[in-house]
């Protein structure tokens, strides 16, 4: 491929999503065309969003927890995701906990977009996350988590703040880096 654009991909754009989001050339040029193929007009829109993310989850309800990730994504809030915010939202929903992914989480979570995270946040976003694990797999769930509102509360309470006050970005990374338990609270793993 040398440095000729690849599959119509723009080199800067490719280089770019190399470096930041670690994805193969060959995965970034076969989505870049995909997207060109589904979206011609280079944008996709929350609805279509939301259609593709239901296929990652088709045994769950994933339309709620889709709206925030999109929210999350769409940074200059135009209603719409160039490819370039799609295949960066594509590799900060992947399960991890580096520094960069724990950091769009918080965004994820700080749904009214002010730099702070709120126990109503908690809990919508709480609700969001559960309605993506299947029926059938939420009777496995422990007592303590098999409601979105307990969830909630058990996050809550890892974040050690009383029901009024607000969480800070600093305090919501290094408190996830600090417990697995709220790392798998903040995500579903459907694996």
């Amino acid at each position: 491929m040398g440095n000729a654009q690849s599959g119509g991909i723009p080199r800067e754009i490719l280089d770019d999503l190399k470096l930041t989001t670690r994805f193969s050339e060959a995965d970034i040029t076969q989505w870049y065309d995909n997207f060109q193929k589904q979206c011609p007009s280079g944008r996709i829109t929350l609805q279509q969003f939301e259609e593709i993310y239901g296929k990652f989850f088709p045994d769950s309800d994933a339309k709620a927890y889709a709206q925030h990730v999109f929210r999350s994504f769409d940074a200059n809030d135009d209603g719409t995701l160039d490819f370039q915010e799609y295949v960066v939202a594509l590799h900060m929903t992947s399960s991890g906990k580096s520094t960069s992914k724990l950091e769009w989480a918080f965004s994820l979570f700080d749904v009214d977009k002010n730099g702070y995270i709120t126990k109503p946040e908690v809990i919508e976003l709480s609700e969001a996350l559960f309605k993506l694990i299947p029926k059938d797999k939420q009777g496995n769930l422990p007592s303590d988590e098999s409601t979105p509102e307990k969830r909630a509360e058990k996050l809550w309470a890892i974040f050690d703040k009383k029901e009024n006050e607000r969480i800070a970005e600093g305090e919501f990374i290094q408190a996830v880096q600090d417990s697995e338990i709220a790392l798998r609270l903040i995500q579903y793993d459907h694996k």
